[in-house]
């Protein structure tokens, strides 16, 4: 069913039902068309296998070394608490 006979269906008073049925009908059809054409991608992204044909295969560039930075210790202050004022 398209979208035409759904417009011909309400036009001509079919029953509520009928009408509802058609919409999800074509509702989970067109999710479906897009569950197909986003899944290739989705596991790529998740399981690292082949690429797509569609997509171009993104390279990383390499991580660089850093040398481990000695940690300077850090003074601390200690600090008295305030006392009100009565």
């Amino acid at each position: 069913m398209d979208s035409a006979e759904l417009i011909d269906m309400m036009a001509q008073d079919a029953p509520s039902s009928e009408v509802a049925d058609a919409i999800k009908s074509l509702l989970y059809a067109k999710s479906a068309s897009d569950v197909e054409t986003l899944t290739p991608n989705i596991a790529v992204g998740m399981f690292g296998d082949e690429v797509p044909a569609e997509q171009p295969e993104v390279q990383s560039e390499p991580e660089v070394e850093q040398p481990e930075a000695q940690a300077e210790p850090v003074d601390t202050v200690e600090q008295e608490p305030e006392q009100e004022e009565e």
